[in-house]
This record gives structure tokens, C-alpha cells and sequence, in this order.
């Protein structure tokens, strides 16, 4: 059997100021991101929303643009979170400067929705199975905003409600570590975002893709403008069942693995799932020609 490669684009979290550093000295991926109207990013604002998204699907795609002429076509594409949007773009579905500016309309409407309601927040929680997880998320009136395995996930809620969630967590024997979002993502309270932004992606010029993009609320491979504009919409305020999506790449055959950065931890996720697949992330190489190489021992 042939070798299936699946590329996987982040979310937040992984971003860093020299995140662009890589790409920077290959030309097509200078011309794109010289395309790209990216806000100014400093230590101090690199975690905001409106810097964040943006930037991390133009990291993904300038890093992608270096790569694509030495490496395989992808079997499939799947993104976390932001990713997902990115993800489009990998597959050749969005060009780089439609995906980073629907990615910044993306951040504006979702701190507007975020602004509209009391303090937000989001916070991992590991250490017990999922079903004890969602009791005590449930009694705080959290919501489980991302699942990334049997005991482990991503909770968004009111931030008034975090001490009490704190405290049944960690009387349960469980973990939970705050995140650097101000953001409740992919819970109901990101409601108000979802028509605007399905209305902004309908506007957006999308192309043929060249592979399906996996669904991060359904694990199903997407294929077409309309299942996207839906998908993508929809999981600014629904669960994203990440630990499916790791699941529905096995099953469709996928036998390695590249994170196009910024960041390694979908990598590390889908490493310590499934063994089997052969798994890099961009972050654990030095140059562009590194990768390749290691593609290139994958797919001679």
C-alpha cells in the first residue's frame, strides 16, 4: 500500500514571534505573505484574537507555499480550530489573502460576540475520563469547547464561573490550566458570530479543492463551497471533536503526517493516538530542506 499524507494546520497557542522566519527567505512565500495584510504582531498582543488568527493561517500557508513543489499531494487536509479555516487554503480552496482576511473577520466577530457578555475564558482539562469531565463542566456551567481524547479537552464557560470549576476539578484528582484566549470558542456563547460569519464566507471566492478537509464538529470529509461555508461557521460555537477528526484520518488511510506550524502539538496529539502513522511537525526541523528531505524518505 501506498503511502497517505495528512497535513494538519493549528490553532492557537504555538504562535511565536519568529514563526515566519523559516519561510521568509523562500520567494513564493514572501510574495504571499506580502500579500497578505497582516496586523503588527509584539509579545504583548501575539495571543490577542485579531493578531492571532490572521497570523497563524498566514504562517500556515506561507509554510505550506515553500513546501507544496517537493512534497506529495495531500490526501487530506484537517485544522484545529483556526485551523480549519487554514485548512481551505491548504487544500486550494481559498487563496492566502482571502483565508487571512476571512480569518481576521473570523477574530472580530468573535471577541464582538465575547464583548457582548460577561469576561470569558478557556481552560484544558485532563486526567479523568470524558465522562467525568463533562459532569463537573456541566455543573459550572462550562461547555466542553474541544475533545482531544478519552481524557482530555478544551472547556470555554463565563470566567466568573472558573473558581468553582477549579475547585471540582481539582477535588476530583483531575488537571485544569487556564489558556492564554479571552475567548469561550466553540461553545454556545459564540453564538451571535455564526451567521455573519457564514455570511462572509459565502461572500469569499472559493476554488476547487484539490482533497477533502476533515470537519472539525463532525470528522466527516468535506468537499464543496456549501459544506464549508456550513462547517466553518458552525464550530465557532460547537464542539470540535479533534480526537475523532485523529480517528476519521486513520480510517481513510493516512499513513503520515505533517503539521505545518506554527507549533507541535496536533502533532504530538495524533503521535500519542495512533503510534503507527509516521508524524513531524514543521517546528522539529531547521530548514525547509529538512522536511522535504523527510517527506521525500516517505514517498520515494
Amino acid at each position: 500500500m501506498s503511502n497517505r499524507l495528512l497535513l494538519l494546520c493549528p490553532g492557537q497557542g504555538g504562535q511565536h514571534g519568529a514563526m515566519f522566519d523559516l519561510v521568509r527567505p523562500h520567494p513564493r512565500s514572501a510574495a504571499l505573505l506580502a500579500q497578505c495584510p497582516l496586523p503588527a504582531a509584539t509579545d504583548a498582543n501575539m495571543f490577542d484574537n485579531r493578531v492571532a488568527q490572521p497570523s497563524i493561517v498566514a504562517a500556515t500557508l506561507a509554510m505550506w507555499e515553500a513546501l507544496r513543489e517537493h512534497a506529495p499531494a495531500p490526501a487530506l487536509v484537517a485544522g484545529y480550530s483556526i485551523g480549519e479555516l487554514a485548512a481551505y487554503g491548504v487544500a486550494g480552496a481559498l487563496a492566502a489573502p482571502a483565508a487571512v482576511e476571512l480569518a481576521a473577520t473570523r477574530a472580530r466577530l468573535m471577541d464582538e460576540a465575547a464583548q457582548a457578555t460577561a469576561p470569558q475564558a478557556l481552560v484544558a482539562i485532563s486526567g479523568i475520563p470524558m465522562q467525568g469531565i463533562r459532569a463537573l463542566v456541566r455543573a459550572a456551567q462550562f461547555e466542553i469547547a474541544i475533545v482531544t481524547d478519552h481524557d482530555s479537552c478544551i472547556a470555554g464557560g463565563l470566567l466568573a464561573a472558573l473558581p468553582e470549576l477549579e475547585l471540582s476539578v481539582k477535588s476530583a484528582g483531575a488537571r485544569l490550566q487556564r489558556l492564554s484566549v479571552a475567548v469561550a470558542s466553540h461553545t454556545a456563547l459564540m453564538a451571535p458570530a455564526v451567521a455573519p460569519f457564514a455570511a462572509a464566507l459565502r461572500a469569499a471566492p472559493f476554488r476547487a479543492q484539490a482533497c477533502p478537509v476533515l470537519s472539525g464538529i463532525s470528522a466527516e470529509p468535506i468537499m464543496g463551497k456549501e459544506l464549508a461555508v456550513a462547517h466553518l461557521s458552525r464550530q465557532l460555537a460547537e464542539t470540535i471533536q479533534w480526537s475523532d477528526c485523529m480517528d476519521a484520518a486513520v480510517e481513510a488511510g493516512v499513513t503520515v503526517a505533517l503539521e505545518l506550524g506554527p507549533g507541535a502539538a496536533l502533532a504530538r496529539m495524533l503521535q500519542m493516538r495512533h503510534p503507527g502513522i509516521a508524524c513531524r511537525s514543521v517546528a522539529d526541523f531547521r530548514s525547509i530542506g529538512g522536511i522535504t528531505a523527510w517527506l521525500g524518505r516517505h514517498f520515494d
